[in-house]
Order: C-alpha cells, then structure tokens, then sequence
C-alpha cells in the first residue's frame, strides 16, 4: 500500500507511511489529506526540470568554515523572488550550522521556526508554484581564512588558505569565478586528463611526419603550456595580468589549499519547450 501511494503521488516513503497511519489505511483518504496539505503538489512540480536558480554562501563568524549550496528553481524569475532567496538564506545557514553537504541530510535539518527545510521547500512550492529543489553542496575548512565569491547569485566560490586573508581570498575567488581553472597546481591534473591531452596534442596536423623525439620535445612544451592555462596558481591574475595568481598569494605570505566552485544549472539539460504544440495539444484535449 505504501508503494501504490509512492506510486501515485510520487512522495517518499516516510510522507507516505505517516500519511496511511493517519488515514487508517485508507490510501483515497491519504491522498486527499495529502492534497490538502499541499504535499501532493509539490511532489507533482518535483518532476519539471529545474535548471535555474541560485548559489549562497554562508560563512562562520571566524571566517575558517563556509558552506555554499546550489538551489534550482524552474525560471530565472523566481531565482529573484524575495521568498526564495530567503529560503536559500535558510538553507546555507542551516547546513553551516550543522556542517552538512549531503542533500538528504540537509533536507532533514530543523529551521529556527521548528519545521524541517524538506517542509519549508515544500511550502515554497506551494506558495511560488515552480519546482525547487536543492540540488547539491559544498564545505570548507581552513587553517587561514576563507575566501568567498557570488557572481550575479549563479556562481559561487570558495576559497580555503593557508595563511592570508578573506580580502585575499575574495579576490582569488573572483579570478576563480572568471577563469574557471581545473585545479590549484599542475601536479593535480588527474592522470586521464592528462593522457587524453596527450593523445589530442599527439593527433595535431604539425605532429604527423616528425622524428619521435622532436614529437617528445613539442609535447613536453605543449603539456607544460596545457598544465599552467588550467592550474589556479600559474594563471594570470585577473584583475592585474602582469602577476600570477601563485605570485599574489605568495606575496601575502599565504598559499591556497583548495577550492570550490558552482555554477547554477551546470550540467542540467534543460527541457526544450514547443509552446504551440502544448497550446495546440491541449485544445485536442
């Protein structure tokens, strides 16, 4: 019985187990108690893509810790609406508080109002009538001081250093905004990546013909230019290219652990939608 009103509500398993117990069994009745109380509606926005949005940061008061999580909303309209930045407000507070990045997890966490986020992003539905959902998480610790970076609420990032700042760090979390590198240094580049680049580099029209030493030599310079356009450290600082990134923060006697960077919507295929053949399949009925 709990799996046919999975089935025909599309609610997990604990709304739909707490609904028959309430109902008596009675699945009819469960549903209809469901409906009224708007869990049926936002179980039917949850199957619309999401693919807007809004990414916040929260950060502790110590500035060593930040939490910066993704939220999707269906249109950029409602990523701007007063309610949902609230929510997302909510949200990254929460998981900094209890220093959560798994979504489930984050969805169980209790607000100062006493409801859950799953409730509160329930209720959203129902009031903003669009799928929200909170698609994923980031943290970061840091021995020295965090960096953080909102771009037009789309991207976020996070920057852990060693030593520094958070002016610092902000300003390295803008270059990493812009810029977008792979990794901090070279020797971080995974071993596939790498090995792929190889094979492209080796395939290239002025490679074909050559002694296998002079290919060895190009491909060493090539690799070597490839490890510095996508390492943190050896690009040019954005906002003055006549110093890289690694020179910066060397000068303030700091060095970057790590980063994090997120993007709204990133990799969501968004659904194409034929306004006329809605309009036109809707008046066949």
């Amino acid at each position: 019985m709990v799996k046919e009103l999975r089935e025909r509500t599309g609610l997990g398993m604990m709304e739909c187990k707490k609904a028959l117990v309430e109902a008596d069994g009675d699945i009819e009745k469960a549903i209809d108690d469901m409906r009224k109380s708007g869990q049926a509606k936002a179980a039917k926005k949850a199957g619309r893509t999401a693919a807007e949005g809004g990414v916040v940061v929260a950060t502790n008061d110590a500035n060593t810790v930040a939490v910066m999580v993704e939220i999707n909303s269906e249109t950029d309209f409602v990523a701007r609406d007063d309610n949902f930045l609230g929510f997302c407000d909510k949200v990254a507070a929460a998981a900094l508080s209890a220093g959560e990045t798994d979504v489930a997890k984050i969805g169980e966490l209790k607000l100062e109002d006493g409801s859950t986020v799953e409730e509160a992003r329930q209720a959203l539905v129902q009031k903003i009538g669009e799928n929200i959902q909170i698609r994923r998480a980031a943290k970061l610790e840091a021995e020295g001081a965090i960096g953080a970076y909102v771009h037009g609420g789309r991207i976020g990032v996070l920057i852990a250093l060693k030593g520094g700042d958070a002016e610092l760090g902000k300003d390295v979390a803008m270059h990493v905004a812009a810029v977008n590198p792979m990794v901090v240094s070279g020797d971080q580049v995974p071993a596939d990546v790498l090995e792929k680049e190889k094979e492209i580099i080796r395939a290239q029209p002025d490679m074909e013909g050559k002694p296998a030493e002079i290919v060895e030599k190009m491909l060493g310079g090539r690799i070597n230019k490839f490890l510095k356009e996508v390492s943190l450290l050896d690009q040019p600082f954005v906002k003055d290219p006549n110093t890289t990134v690694g020179a910066l923060v060397k000068a303030a006697g700091a060095e970057v652990a790590s980063f994090e960077r997120l993007v709204v919507g990133e990799g969501i295929e968004k659904e194409e939608v034929d306004f006329a053949a809605e309009v036109e399949a809707a008046a066949k009925g």
